[in-house]
């Protein structure tokens, strides 16, 4: 693959809340797309659903996508990624964290933004599985942050499972990202979106888990950070919310990465306050961001692909890795 022309948003798509939305919306008027589904059994007796997003040739890579927050197969970044993968002949597969994926989860525990233990199973597991084929592995928003800190923890050894990574819109800093949420239209947009997805989430445990959490707090709960400290800390032993944020944000392990990662950041994404931004990077790390492009947005360019330039762009840098 050649190198990329910069993505350029479209006159009607002028801000960063139009590029991120966009995509979104043009999601929600289509179909879900039945995908090929695999139940795996997790190491502590719970299950994730994984999806195929498309069945490349055997000799050719496999990419494994980490969706982002309320996310899953269905998502526009995942449907994107698929139509590229198509073109070039490669296999795709979404793993859905728990609780993601339709159906609740058994155990108590949800997911989180730190969940680097859950990335790293995932990832061994698929290298088992297919010891002889090149594997990527791609993350985007909460998914990016626990792949990048699973790159970060893991050093060198990443290598001996993946090939190379990527990482869209990533909140790296992951108290600085739920504060900013929670504030002027950021919270009455975005935040507030999450929220209804989460309770609901929420209510489904407390049927199978009473008491798991104060019930009346999370239904009172209007910002992350309220219901972070209510149900996602204690969920994953946490011992509140500054501890959990402190310690899921990717933020402080970039030095550790040695894999060779895209850090792709717009820098008009209106989920990242400008703590998210890395001010150094290891080598291994190519960090990109333009001018525009929203939180995992990039829809909108000219040319047929119009709409698939972000996986276009991931693909482009593990096929030059792949080479």
């Amino acid at each position: 693959m050649l190198p990329m022309a910069p993505y350029r948003a479209p006159f009607y798509l002028f801000n960063g809340h139009l590029q991120t939305l966009w995509p979104v919306w043009q999601t929600l008027r289509k179909p879900a797309i039945n995908w090929p589904r695999e139940r795996w059994e997790t190491p502590d007796g719970d299950f994730i659903d994984v999806d195929c997003i498309n069945q490349g040739s055997a000799d050719k890579p496999v990419v494994i996508l980490f969706h982002g927050l309320e996310g899953s197969s269905q998502s526009h970044y995942a449907r994107g990624l698929a139509a590229v993968l198509q073109q070039v002949g490669w296999t795709g597969f979404v793993p859905h964290f728990r609780g993601c994926s339709g159906e609740l989860n058994r155990l108590p525990r949800a997911y989180h933004s730190g969940d680097s233990t859950e990335i790293d199973w995932i990832l061994k597991r698929f290298k088992q599985r297919e010891p002889q084929r090149k594997l990527f592995a791609a993350g985007v928003s909460l998914g990016g942050n626990a792949l990048m800190k699973w790159l970060g923890e893991q050093g060198a050894s990443a290598g001996d499972v993946i090939e190379g990574a990527a990482a869209v819109s990533p909140p790296m800093d992951v108290g600085a990202c739920g504060a900013w949420l929670d504030q002027g239209n950021n919270r009455s947009v975005y935040t507030q979106h999450f929220l209804r997805t989460m309770k609901l989430q929420s209510e489904a445990r407390l049927e199978r888990f009473p008491d798991l959490f104060d019930a009346k707090r999370m239904r009172a709960a209007t910002t992350l950070r309220e219901f972070d400290d209510t149900v996602t800390a204690p969920l994953h032993g946490f011992k509140n919310v500054d501890d959990y944020w402190t310690r899921a944000s990717a933020l402080p392990l970039l030095g550790g990465i040695r894999a060779p990662t895209l850090l792709l950041m717009p820098r008009n994404d209106p989920f990242l306050p400008d703590a998210c931004y890395p001010q150094q990077c290891p080598e291994a790390l190519t960090l990109e961001t333009p001018a525009s492009g929203g939180h995992v947005g990039f829809s909108g360019g000219k040319g047929l692909n119009k709409d698939l330039w972000l996986p276009s762009r991931i693909i482009n840098f593990f096929a030059q890795l792949s080479a």
